[in-house]
């Protein structure tokens, strides 16, 4: 009975004295007049050498290299740049009579949100090669702030028939504001409401955000709006 006792007690002493995961810290990381085109780059990173800083970091990185370009070869930020910049000096030496093109890539990201639970960042990108207009996005990544990994919208939100209903109304709020008279359908190419790709927490609630030609026309940018935490906390997985 006594070795039982012992070791119930010693089973008990282990598991309270487990490393206590420490929530993630981050810096900014620059790069700006390194390359020939105007590239300029200032998003977060974790510190540390743990796997935790690892998963995000790597994360981070992918989704950043995904919104750059999605079919690029390179798995490294560095390779992209350095793809982005050679991509322009060929430009220059095959239309040496071009005065002086502007080719631009901007990458900043936002840490919106972070708790014991979720943590939340906006990835911004925007690339220009000339033309009419460059190419703008914003994309949220949503990490599990215990291990690093990526937390899907699916997984987000356990009722999203609820979500959805509560988005519209936000949405609709959201129109009248902007006294444009336009109605749902004229964003959405004739077709009823749907939620965006891009779900991200605030400190005020959930962001819902949709990019550029994702709803409605270039003109409109981007069309975000934000639930406040008291309407969707029964709906929410995360804190």
């Amino acid at each position: 009975m006594k070795t039982i006792t012992a070791f119930i007690f010693l089973f008990a002493l282990a598991i309270g004295c487990e490393p206590e995961i420490k929530p993630a810290t981050f810096k900014i990381i620059s790069a700006e007049n390194d390359y020939d085109a105007d590239i300029s780059l200032n998003y977060e990173k974790a510190n540390g050498s743990s796997e935790l800083a690892k998963t995000i970091n790597s994360n981070i990185e992918s989704l950043i290299i995904k919104s750059l370009n999605p079919e690029t070869k390179f798995e490294n930020l560095n390779s992209v740049l350095n793809e982005f910049n050679e991509e322009y000096l060929a430009f220059k030496s095959q239309f040496p009579d071009e005065s002086d093109p502007k080719w631009e890539l901007y990458v900043e990201t936002e840490r919106t949100y972070q708790s014991d639970e979720i943590i939340s960042i906006a990835i911004n990108t925007y690339e220009f090669k000339g033309g009419a207009h460059g190419n703008d996005k914003i994309k949220f990544l949503n990490l599990n702030a215990k291990t690093g990994g990526i937390i899907e919208n699916a997984n987000l939100i356990n009722d999203t028939i609820t979500l959805k209903k509560i988005a519209k109304t936000y949405f609709i709020e959201d129109l009248k504001s902007q006294e444009e008279n336009l109605n749902i359908e004229d964003y959405f190419y004739g077709k009823s409401f749907q939620l965006p790709e891009n779900i991200g927490y605030s400190e005020e609630g959930l962001i819902m955000l949709y990019n550029t030609y994702e709803i409605a026309s270039y003109a409109q940018g981007y069309t975000e709006f934000v639930i406040p935490f008291e309407d969707v906390n029964s709906i929410i997985n995360f804190n």
